[in-house]
């Protein structure tokens, strides 16, 4: 249906242009933001159509985010829910989803590079970018343009990292329950070459039982331009993070039991992993088009215990990727451009799952889950997408931009243990066969075509409108297709799409600015596990919601900033779960509405104090919408003292009034109620030394 519209959309569009005059459009800029999450290349946030927020460094800095969550909640749409130490499950547009292909329905990048191969997410990959030491995040909401594909389908986050140059900057943070960070940025230029060096360490001990984090992140980035006039801009990020991870919290409200909160049910849990992504643009012009060539490599490795299932098994993956961007830039008159471009990966993945010790519980997991290896696997997968963008401006404050995108993504499976139903070592297992099943060796290929038709009017110098019409897919993961249980010996899944319209109104002026997006989008083909552990598509949902951004000077002095988010994500596909119909209920983990207001207040160019509210609608936990979490309304105070040009102090209290509130909230057939719990009041304190 998309495509229909999208077809009688550009052939109306294409004759608009033919009987408009042709002139440079006068377009005022709403933000004089730049951004790279558009096009892979640097441009202005006004003269884009699309629905993106960016987070900048001034408010990074004063976030000071201890997780990414307290910076990307406070953007329109997205709702990140932190689960335990550096852990989060991503919302953007959607409820939050799990599951093992969950994280496929969001792009995590840095630098425009993608953190994970297209079928490799993983739902906590947020950790792998180093947002800590970021020049600002983008977010793009709904569905990736035609310069990204599979896994760009509720959104996209980008983290960016400051230009190379001169600089020397360091920060000491510290908190309570041992926690202290430390930041660095230390930059040089000697002729055409600058270079950056930024780091950043992270200790905690965790306000829960055996819940300590150390992490540390590095990157290194660089620009130089040859006497040629070829530019290069490139570097390496690496990180690596060592937790102890805190399990849910099981029964009724246990998030409020004071005896409760703060205990650790799997006090053996862990979680390491390493990342490390290197990579080098090549920029020059050769006839009138601009040429962006950009070859990565990356690398993941990450071992956790999987304590949320029966014997306790720990997974061993890791996935090594080979990678080229090029796209292709051409002013073709005054009032119009065009991007072709070509994206190329080739990705070896592998994959262990093994349980140490005996299965405990009942005769039927004791003896359908027995120790030893229960998976062992490679993955050689390919990507490979072809992509063009056009955009025209008319004197009569129309613009239009056309996308579309062509991708294939093919996996290449070889099992490295025995096939099907069967223990380590070959015998069969109890009560038909045993959970964990493993498929013989197959080939797998997915194609996907994704447009996207964007009109937008300048009304005056303040405001626009803007209409988008777009589709976003994603491959299905290779855990979704190899990593099968029970009967299931083959996964039998298509991609998953996601058909979007939207309309919007934007403006600004000297003391104010805000956004009003309406959007609805339905998913199609969405792949699920059901209640037999089998993973099938073919599930329907629809998503609808209205986001506000607002910022307002009140006076001189004191500012007001906020986003207010109305949302309703539903099942469209007739499906019994706990014997219940759930077509029509509100899908689980979606709250109607969510938001963040912010009250600023800055007497003189020294201080700057913010006073924050995060509020957090009730929503069901279960999809039979008989479970449900109240929400909760956090109040965080934030205050920055520049003592000098070079040094300024800063004190960050976080849930001022001590709320006892969950994380996250969730249901489970086999314990209920369960939850990670939210921190108590916290103060954090730093220093921030330039010179």
């Amino acid at each position: 249906m998309l495509r229909k519209l999208l077809v009688i959309g550009i052939a109306a569009a294409t004759a608009l242009s033919a009987q408009q005059g042709m002139a440079q459009n006068g377009q005022q800029a709403i933000e004089e933001i730049t951004i790279i999450s558009a096009s892979r290349r640097a441009e202005s946030l006004g003269d884009i159509n699309a629905s993106i927020a960016v987070i900048g460094t001034e408010e990074l800095q004063l976030v000071s985010a201890t997780h990414a969550q307290e910076a990307l909640n406070r953007l329109p749409g997205v709702n990140i829910s932190r689960n335990n130490g550096q852990e989060s499950l991503t919302s953007i547009r959607s409820p939050i989803l799990t599951g093992s292909g969950a994280c496929g329905a969001f792009l995590v990048a840095e630098q425009g590079i993608p953190v994970r191969a297209a079928g490799f997410c993983n739902v906590n990959e947020m950790f792998d970018a180093h947002t800590e030491n970021a020049q600002r995040i983008e977010v793009i909401r709904g569905p990736g343009s035609a310069f990204y594909g599979s896994n760009a389908v509720h959104g996209m986050i980008n983290v960016v990292l400051p230009e190379p140059g001169e600089r020397s900057e360091f920060s000491l943070e510290t908190g309570p329950r041992g926690y202290g960070r430390f930041n660095a940025a230390i930059g040089s230029e000697k002729g055409a070459f600058k270079q950056v060096l930024l780091f950043n360490g992270v200790s905690e001990e965790g306000w829960r039982d055996d819940s300590g984090v150390d992490q540390q992140k590095l990157s290194w980035l660089y620009q130089y331009t040859t006497d040629g006039g070829l530019a290069l801009d490139g570097g390496f990020t690496t990180t690596n993070l060592n937790q102890e991870t805190a399990g849910y919290v099981v029964g009724t409200d246990a998030y409020k039991d004071n005896d409760l909160r703060a205990t650790n049910p799997n006090p053996e849990a862990f979680r390491d992993s390493q990342s490390s992504r290197v990579w080098t643009s090549i920029s020059t012009t050769i006839n009138d088009w601009d040429l962006v060539l950009t070859p990565y490599f990356r690398e993941t490795n990450m071992t956790f215990m999987m304590h949320f299932l029966p014997g306790t098994p720990v997974e061993d993956s890791e996935q090594r990727s080979l990678g080229l961007q090029f796209a292709s830039y051409r002013q073709l008159t005054d009032h119009s451009t065009l991007a072709l471009g070509l994206d190329l990966e080739s990705t070896d993945g592998k994959l262990k799952q093994f349980q140490e010790n005996p299965t405990a519980g009942s005769a039927f997991l004791v003896n359908t889950i027995p120790n030893g290896l229960q998976y062992d696997y490679e993955v050689a997968a390919k990507q490979s997408a072809v992509f063009a963008n056009y955009q025209h401006y008319w004197n009569s404050g129309w613009d239009m931009t056309l996308g579309l995108r062509y991708e294939r993504v093919s996996y290449d499976y070889d099992n490295q243990a025995n096939d099907g139903r069967v223990k380590e070592d070959g015998t069969t297992c109890g009560f038909g066969g045993c959970r964990y099943n493993r498929p013989s060796d197959r080939k797998d290929s997915f194609t996907n075509l994704s447009p996207k038709l964007a009109l937008r009017y300048q009304i005056n110098d303040q405001h626009n409108v803007q209409f988008r019409l777009q589709q976003g897919y994603r491959a299905p993961q290779a855990t979704e297709m190899y990593r099968l249980q029970n009967s299931q010996s083959v996964a039998d899944l298509e991609s998953v799409e996601l058909d979007s319209v939207e309309l919007a109104l934007t403006g600004a002026g000297a003391s104010w600015n805000y956004t009003i997006t309406a959007y609805s989008m339905n998913k199609d083909n969405g792949i699920i596990t059901d209640s037999s552990r089998t993973n099938i598509d073919g599930i329907k949902s629809k998503h609808r919601g209205l986001e506000f951004a607002l910022g307002y000077d009140l006076t001189e002095t004191l500012s007001f900033a906020g986003t207010f988010n109305l949302a309703e994500h539903s099942y469209e596909t007739s499906r019994l779960s706990g014997g219940i119909d759930i077509k029509g209920n509100d899908i689980d983990s979606a709250p109607n509405s969510f938001g963040n207001l912010r009250l600023q207040w800055r007497p003189s160019s020294k201080i700057l104090t913010e006073l924050e509210l995060v509020n957090m609608d009730d929503y069901y936990t279960n999809p039979e919408n008989t479970r449900s979490y109240e929400g909760h309304n956090l109040l965080n105070l934030r205050t920055r003292y520049a003592v000098n040009e070079d040094l300024s102090v800063a004190l960050n209290i976080l849930n001022l009034t001590d709320e006892k509130y969950a994380e996250r909230a969730d249901w489970s057939t086999f314990t209920g109620d369960r939850y990670f719990t939210g921190e108590p009041v916290r103060a954090f304190i730093s220093i921030d030394w330039k010179y």
